[in-house]
């Protein structure tokens, strides 16, 4: 069952905000997923299965050795997965 109330309302109004900025989609998608990570740990949003995947296939497309620089592919892939993440927010 999906959250709801004011905390809820404005846990996915900020994701959605930052899934929204203009700018490099790999730093786009670390705050985002970071700013989530938030809501679901103090209560404002629940887990689900299918945020959890998302959440896990995020880690792995941002994932990054020291030095590296994350494009391409990884951007790709952040911008997709944000997509489908924004559309989930609904079912947290």
């Amino acid at each position: 069952m999906a959250s709801t109330g004011p905390r809820a309302d404005a846990a996915r109004a900020e994701v959605r905000a930052i899934i929204d900025e203009k700018g490099h989609a790999v730093e786009i998608a670390r705050r985002a997923g970071d700013r989530l990570e938030v809501a679901l740990a103090d209560g404002s949003l629940v887990r689900t299965q299918t945020l959890e995947a998302m959440l896990a296939d995020l880690a792995l497309a941002l994932d990054q050795e020291d030095g590296q620089r994350l494009g391409g592919k990884s951007a790709e892939a952040a911008r997709f997965i944000l997509r489908a993440l924004s559309r989930e927010l609904e079912n947290a």
